[in-house]
């Protein structure tokens, strides 16, 4: 069942689900997907009520924006909405060491390489992906100013701000959306982020959704890993092992709700009141499907405690 809700205070109609382009990193962060399975998955969003895609330059160096450019191409445009982020300025071929780069210079000549790659016009949402002390927030706001103004970019927001540097970045320019981290093993955004973004009213789009898959049930605490999970403490060791007991006690849950621990983890994020979106990372159709499950109904306040409980 589809879910739209209007993007803050854009005029963005978005889907509560949105297909997250990380995965099309290449070989950079996730082994390398089949670029086939990667298009019948982007067009099944589309018909099963996902019409939100999130991605950026720096996922794979670019290779992500073409890619999703292909399979776009010939989507008419009112049929999706995109959104993209800059920041990591490569000193060279994509590959080479990166640095971060919010200055008015970059952000300008940087959206044109990524419409470029994209092959689109323009882009429905352009965020800044962390914050970058180098540059004064007037400055970075300026060029976001520019780019709206040049019918290059409809809207612009932050990602990895915490609520300080969000506070500051609003007192500079109107940015209207906030892409943070949170899942069921990782609430940190309710403290502080998600009470000030419910007051000014700013759209939400959460990342990491389903924490690199650990919030679908399908481990056992024992798997190692060559990809980015390789690095990340929530699957090494006891750490893991901890996890994993936490995840399968939605297990009884699910199953009595007849939804997957996926959906019920995707669930858990759009039943906050802050009324945001979960960017699903996202490898082929039945990942895609599986997601858009998690739409078109509720969790009860009892189940919803439960499944809050079962992970804490």
């Amino acid at each position: 069942m589809s879910e739209f809700i209007s993007l803050g205070h854009t005029d963005l109609k978005v889907s509560r689900v949105c297909f997250g382009c990380w995965q099309m990193a290449r070989n950079q962060f996730w082994p390398e997907v089949d670029e086939g399975t990667m298009r019948q998955a982007a067009l099944r969003a589309m018909d099963v009520g996902v019409n939100f895609f999130d991605t950026a330059d720096a996922y794979g160096d670019g290779f992500a924006e073409e890619l999703l450019g292909r399979i776009l191409k010939g989507v008419p445009r009112d049929r999706f909405v995109l959104a993209d982020k800059v920041y990591h300025h490569w000193l060279g071929p994509p590959g080479s060491p990166r640095v971060g780069d919010l200055s008015r210079d970059y952000i300008v000549w940087e959206c044109e390489q990524s419409l470029r790659r994209l092959g689109l016009e323009h882009m429905d949402l352009y965020q800044a992906h962390t914050f970058d002390v180098m540059t004064h927030p007037e400055e970075t706001a300026r060029a976001f100013e520019k780019l709206k103004k040049d019918g290059k970019i409809r809207w612009y927001g932050v990602s990895n701000f915490n609520v300080e540097q969000l506070r500051c970045f609003r007192g500079f320019g109107n940015y209207d959306t906030v892409q943070p981290r949170y899942n069921l093993l990782d609430r940190s955004a309710e403290q502080d982020l998600f009470p000030y973004c419910m007051a000014h009213g700013l759209g939400v789009m959460t990342y990491s959704s389903l924490m690199y898959g650990l919030l679908t049930g399908k481990f056992t605490g024992s798997e190692t890993f060559t990809d980015v999970r390789a690095n990340t403490v929530a699957f090494q060791g006891e750490e893991f092992k901890r996890n994993v007991e936490k995840v399968n006690r939605l297990r009884p849950i699910a199953e009595r709700l007849d939804k997957s621990i996926a959906q019920l983890a995707i669930r858990f994020i759009l039943e906050h009141p802050v009324n945001a979106c979960a960017i699903v990372g996202i490898k082929n159709t039945r990942q895609i499907e599986e997601a858009a499950g998690a739409l078109g109904w509720r969790l009860s306040r009892e189940d919803y405690y439960a499944v809050r409980t079962a992970c804490a």
